[in-house]
């Protein structure tokens, strides 16, 4: 394939000063579509949502989420995108910083929508023979945005601590995307866990260690999520959270002792929370914790 059209030997090209300087001009938008047209509308709302208007910012945002994510995919501009999404969701309007920061990560991550299985909630990459709109597989799309997430961590790293929790949220959720760096990404996010007040936030910290463990094939990562599904002394939603995660990381079937506390007529009462963890909304976006324990604790049929 022409290197011109891989978007990974592309976005690898850029300068770091081109992505800090935010020198759209010197980016091949038009050789990228979107979902609507030609990617040489990018850069135009990309400034829009780097402008002081708020108001404008956030109608680029939702433009941008529609031509670049479509029905849960994603798409090579997106890629080209994110290095300017991570910078301006670092110093932008707070109020769209969570908004800013999903659209970085389901741009580096395989359609999700209604999957809430073992096999699929962590997944990143996607099918390597599924092909874009420009020929192009759609894994090299993911792949590229996972190293431009990588090559700027600084940025999401900074927002762990965000005074918004739905920052820190998304903040996990796009360092779950790295490819390099990981035991550092991994001990932030651990570190981070030991002192998050916030249910929600708490419950992504931990799925993002498990999604960071399943690529790296990670017995440690594995070994204290069970930890946490099987400590009483854990608040039930960390323990129903690493409970999800654990089965993720393993094929054996669900312990008895997991299986209670993920049937638990109690758990119910989590919907709301789990519904506030950006990993879960995408499988159900009214129940997503009770899809995913259907998913996963009910064999797949034959």
């Amino acid at each position: 394939m022409d290197t011109d059209r891989d978007v990974r030997t592309v976005l690898g090209a850029i300068p770091r000063e081109v992505k800090d300087e935010f020198r759209y001009d010197e980016i091949p938008w038009e050789r990228f579509p979107h979902f609507y047209g030609t990617g040489a509308d990018v850069p135009g709302l990309l400034r829009m949502l780097a402008s002081d208007d708020a108001e404008a910012a956030g109608r680029a945002l939702r433009r941008l989420w529609t031509t670049v994510h479509h029905q849960g995919s994603t798409i090579e501009v997106a890629s080209l995108a994110v290095p300017f999404l991570l910078r301006i969701a670092a110093a932008g309007h707070p109020g769209l910083r969570a908004d800013t920061l999903t659209l970085v990560a389901v741009s580096g991550r395989c359609q999700h929508l209604g999957d809430g299985t073992r096999e699929g909630l962590l997944q990143v990459a996607e099918d390597p023979l599924l092909i874009g709109p420009v020929e192009c597989p759609v894994d090299w799309t993911v792949q590229a945005a996972r190293d431009a997430v990588t090559s700027d961590l600084h940025l999401p790293l900074s927002l762990l601590p965000d005074p918004d929790p739905k920052v820190r949220s998304a903040a996990a959720f796009v360092l779950a995307l790295a490819t390099g760096e990981v035991p550092r990404v991994r001990s932030a996010l651990r570190e981070r866990l030991v002192v998050e007040d916030e249910p929600a936030v708490q419950v992504s910290l931990v799925l993002a260690v498990a999604q960071l463990a399943r690529e790296q094939r990670d017995g440690s990562a594995r070994d204290w999520v069970r930890e946490l599904w099987s400590d009483p002394g854990r608040p039930p939603h960390v323990r129903i959270g690493a409970g999800l995660a654990w089965l993720c990381l393993v094929d054996s079937p669900a312990p008895d002792e997991l299986r209670a506390l993920l049937t638990d007529p109690g758990v119910r009462r989590h919907g709301d929370l789990f519904r506030q963890v950006p990993w879960i909304s995408p499988v159900d976006s009214v129940d997503g914790l009770r899809r995913c324990i259907e998913d996963m604790l009910t064999p797949s049929a034959p």
